[in-house]
């Protein structure tokens, strides 16, 4: 299977990474990209509700829209490190990570990497080069992390930390992988959908999100 990172679809990915809207999107000649939905009111109610829970004094927003390496965690995970280590307890903070573009397969669950197969789909690999065919990011092996003691997305969710995943996004790719793999592009979004980790929420788009967790008192700053 090909990866997305083709020339041939770097200018409509260009456009989502953008935070295009779904009528700009139409607009580019490939057919499978002109009916991406609107998301519906229901899951822009659910989203909008789930921002009610960013807490405390301390409060960053991590921008990640390619999987880099784990930094959109790692830098999440420094967060509370160093805020810790100068007098701020974790129930005085909240670190949130915008996983967006490229970076979408960091919500999943591993039946999807392997499924699918998305470690080769959008690059994410092993420090020998092999595609991952689970998640490395939400309960982390050893080698997965630069060190030992980072955390993955379970732990620090268990702290308090939110983690969100732009549904715009994963339409539009479940539909890429879809076509390259001749499934139903429906049925591979809805199971991307049941796909998502414990605790990950479903936004409307990943810039909405950024947008919105800025609104409630988060500094921004980009994690790859």
């Amino acid at each position: 299977m090909k990866t997305i990172k083709s020339n041939s679809r770097r200018q409509f990915l260009g456009a989502i990474a953008l935070g295009a809207t779904a009528s700009t999107l139409s607009v580019l000649t490939n057919p499978m990209y002109a009916d991406v939905p609107i998301p519906n009111s229901k899951k822009l109610n659910d989203a909008e509700d789930w921002f009610e829970k960013i807490k405390g004094k301390h409060r960053i927003v991590y921008d990640g829209s390619e999987p880099h390496n784990g930094f959109p965690i790692i830098w999440n995970w420094a967060f509370y490190l160093t805020n810790n280590g100068t007098g701020t307890p974790d129930e005085d903070m909240t670190a949130m990570t915008v996983l967006r573009h490229n970076a979408i397969p960091i919500a999943f669950e591993d039946r999807l990497w392997q499924k699918y197969p998305l470690g080769k789909v959008f690059e994410v690999n092993t420090s020998s080069g092999e595609p991952y065919n689970r998640n490395p990011y939400y309960q982390p092996q050893e080698g997965d992390f630069p060190m030992p003691q980072i955390e993955g997305i379970k732990r620090m969710m268990e702290r308090g930390a939110m983690f969100c995943v732009c549904d715009l996004a994963m339409q539009v790719y479940s539909g890429i992988v879809a076509t390259q793999m001749s499934l139903d592009p429906k049925e591979v979004y809805e199971d991307w959908v049941s796909g998502l980790l414990p605790g990950i929420q479903s936004v409307p788009s990943g810039v909405w999100a950024l947008g919105r967790a800025q609104e409630h008192g988060c500094g921004y700053i980009f994690a790859g």
